[in-house]
């Protein structure tokens, strides 16, 4: 069974930081591509960077310089280093595993970010 379970969400004033974490089971996230999502109340889901299985990454344009995404294949974990948040980046965080083919293996359960002061 695959499974996603993400964690490190929180409450965080603007300009602070905060590191989530996605740990995999039931598949290796070393030779997929992983990555991190969020959505805004009343907002479809936006892609927020991932890395694929070369190790290349890709991030929305809002986040660049400031979220960084790597991966502990030893763990099986991907990270999502978020620094200088802002009050737009308050969303659910979902972690997300997917496939060569391009089709969605597993997500996890979401995780909350507040920015706010």
């Amino acid at each position: 069974q695959v499974q996603l379970v993400e964690s490190g969400g929180g409450l965080v004033q603007p300009g602070g930081s905060l590191k989530l974490s996605c740990a995999a089971s039931g598949i290796s996230l070393r030779f997929n591509t992983a990555g991190w999502y969020r959505q805004a109340p009343g907002k479809e889901r936006e892609l927020v960077a991932s890395i694929n299985s070369g190790g290349f990454t890709y991030y929305r344009g809002s986040v660049k310089g400031r979220f960084m995404i790597s991966r502990d294949s030893a763990k099986n974990t991907v990270y999502l280093q978020m620094n200088n948040l802002e009050p737009e980046d308050t969303a659910v965080y979902y972690c997300n595993c997917r496939g060569s083919s391009g089709s969605d293996i597993a997500w996890g359960q979401g995780t909350q970010v507040t920015v706010s002061s």
